[in-house]
């Protein structure tokens, strides 16, 4: 008896849209997804880390605790409880370390004043968007990405201060902990910069990304 086609589609398509909703839950940030940092290469990578940050969670927190100070419960509660954007956790950290500040503040300034965008709060704390502290931010993008083995594509002001990196031949489907554009992989020696907020720099969750092998997004800092 052959099954009826019908009774066949039907299971499939709604297969389908309950992926499809799946999708959609998963990017429902709280605040939605809007960050004006004031600088456009900003913008789009930060859209590129929600990608990373929502499905390579444990090299993403292990990134910002281990490079940016923060402590790891912070990060896990802003991202899972608090269901921020990775984008505004990855910024928000290196806001606060490039200020001297606690993580911790910089979040709470952000979840009372989002509506202004990051680029005016970080002109709250002397950070303009265009100034040299701002491009040192800019810069910190690389390393990051470095170390998760994720491919980059930088603009004409960073290709000017990596040289040789050129554009990238691709901007997004990198496997956490395995390096490219010249990073390799292995273990961190590096700590933490800046001021934390009580973090403890020492990335001590290395789960591996689900089908991935052996990325603990620990590369060399």
């Amino acid at each position: 008896m052959r099954p009826n086609l019908r009774s066949l589609i039907l299971p499939l398509a709604l297969a389908g849209a309950l992926g499809a909703a799946g999708a959609v839950q998963a990017q429902s940030f709280a605040f939605g997804w809007n960050p004006r940092t004031g600088d456009m290469w900003i913008d789009s990578q930060l859209s590129d880390i929600n990608r990373y940050g929502t499905r390579y969670r444990d090299p993403f927190i292990d990134e910002i605790v281990r490079y940016h100070g923060a402590p790891r419960d912070l990060v896990s509660d802003l991202l899972l409880r608090r269901r921020w954007a990775p984008g505004d956790v990855y910024f928000a950290c290196a806001l606060a370390q490039l200020v001297g500040r606690p993580c911790r503040v910089i979040a709470d300034e952000w979840e009372r004043h989002h509506g202004m965008g990051w680029g005016e709060l970080a002109k709250r704390y002397g950070i303009k968007p265009g100034s040299p502290e701002f491009h040192r931010l800019k810069r910190g993008f690389v390393p990051s990405y470095d170390r998760w083995g994720r491919p980059i594509e930088l603009d004409a002001q960073l290709r000017a201060d990596f040289p040789g990196r050129g554009k990238g031949a691709q901007r997004h489907g990198g496997k956490p902990g395995h390096g490219s554009a010249g990073a390799k992989p292995g273990k961190g020696h590096g700590k933490p910069q800046g001021a934390g907020d009580g973090g403890h720099g020492n990335g001590g969750g290395h789960g591996k990304p689900p089908g991935k092998g052996g990325g603990h997004g620990k590369g060399k800092g």
